[in-house]
């Protein structure tokens, strides 16, 4: 495994890919558990499908794609769900199956045999390539800058939005910010665990840390390491037994939630 880690360019991405992703998903999975934003994660996240199928359409990166579909995604949903009384669960439900629906028809327009789209739906890390680590490199740069510099903010908008308009600053703004946010994370796990098994590797992390602590900090760091410890597992695993590594993710992630929730209940 480490031979192959040093001479293949394909498992050093691979492990590189892992470490970025962790990071994003303790902090985004993190905001995503406290403001009880799960399935809208869900809806941003099927929604990139149509990104995918536009940009193979179009012959250019399909992540890219996914990015354009994403932030369309959330912020449409954003900016409906204040101005309207349609119901947010309508809403993500709409985005969710349109954005599957649209990528389907893309994919079904191109001509000649249609493209393996079973990477994006449930992952393959080791399938990253160069392009997609520097796509992963920017996206976590902007991430992390646009949570630490305003740390604080993001603190009050999760616990109490009455302060955060109290010290003048709009609600509406963040929450727009944060959908942003969510978006550019989907982005960076889809190659790693898929649109469909996304939502899993957001929420167990801080789901298994809040078990034992609700400082916000800590909460965010130790997600970062579950979700990179989770991640190399998966790799190590799906490696020697030559099973998809998405969903190998997604099941030791699984089974470390509720080995923690019994031995804590004891």
């Amino acid at each position: 495994m480490f031979d192959a880690i040093i001479e293949y360019n394909f498992m050093q991405n691979a492990v590189i890919s892992a470490l970025l992703a962790s990071v994003v998903c303790g902090i985004i999975g993190t905001i995503i558990v406290e403001k009880k934003m799960v399935m809208m994660s869900g809806g941003i996240a099927h929604a990139s499908f149509g990104g995918i199928g536009l940009g193979y359409f179009l012959g250019i990166e399909p992540i890219l794609g996914a990015l354009l579909f994403s932030l369309i995604s959330a912020l449409g949903i954003s900016s409906i769900r204040r101005k309207t009384n349609t119901n947010s669960d309508a809403l993500i439900g709409m985005f969710w199956s349109v954005g599957m629906a649209i990528g389907i028809l893309f994919v079904a327009f191109m001509p000649g045999y249609p493209p393996d789209m079973t990477s994006y739906l449930f992952g393959d890390i080791l399938t990253v390539s160069d392009r997609y680590i520097n796509i992963m490199l920017v996206l976590d740069a902007i991430i992390v800058l646009c949570f630490t510099s305003l740390f604080n903010y993001w603190k009050a908008y999760l616990f109490d939005e009455e302060f955060i308009q109290v010290l003048g600053i709009s609600a509406p703004l963040l929450e727009k910010v944060l959908f942003i946010l969510i978006a550019m994370t989907i982005v960076v796990l889809i190659k790693i665990v898929g649109i469909i098994l996304v939502i899993a590797l957001l929420t167990v992390p801080p789901a298994i840390v809040k078990l034992f602590t609700y400082n916000l900090g800590k909460i965010m760091l130790l997600s970062a390491v579950l979700g990179a410890v989770f991640c190399i597992s998966g790799l190590v695993v799906s490696y020697f037994f030559d099973i998809p590594s998405g969903a190998t993710i997604i099941l030791i992630s699984g089974i470390a939630y509720f080995i923690t929730y019994s031995l804590k209940r004891k």
